[in-house]
């Protein structure tokens, strides 16, 4: 195992945005939550989160760490400093809102 997360590590991370419609990210460690108008992604290069709409996982792959996702995107953001803690009061808070 810690020879997978040690190639995982170390993967380039990069963002690839075709026509707001389509998404490829590498250097991708985890998929945190994901939804059809929200992703978390835990990456090489921290935490990104994905808004839009009608948003879906294309082609995933854990080995490369690669995602594809299709949809409307309207929004990308990268997180500083998000711990487990602060990741489940988000969900939690949407839950209950």
């Amino acid at each position: 195992m810690d020879k997978i997360e040690s190639q995982i590590q170390s993967f380039n991370h990069s963002i690839n945005i075709v026509e707001r419609k389509n998404i490829i990210i590498s250097g991708v460690k985890k998929i945190e939550n994901f939804d059809s108008e929200e992703f978390l992604l835990e990456t090489t290069m921290g935490f990104v989160i994905i808004k839009g709409s009608d948003l879906e996982i294309i082609k995933l792959d854990t080995y490369q760490g690669n995602v594809s996702i299709k949809g409307h995107i309207n929004s990308l953001n990268y997180m500083e400093n998000l711990n487990k803690k602060n990741k489940d009061e988000g969900v939690f808070s949407k839950l209950f809102k």
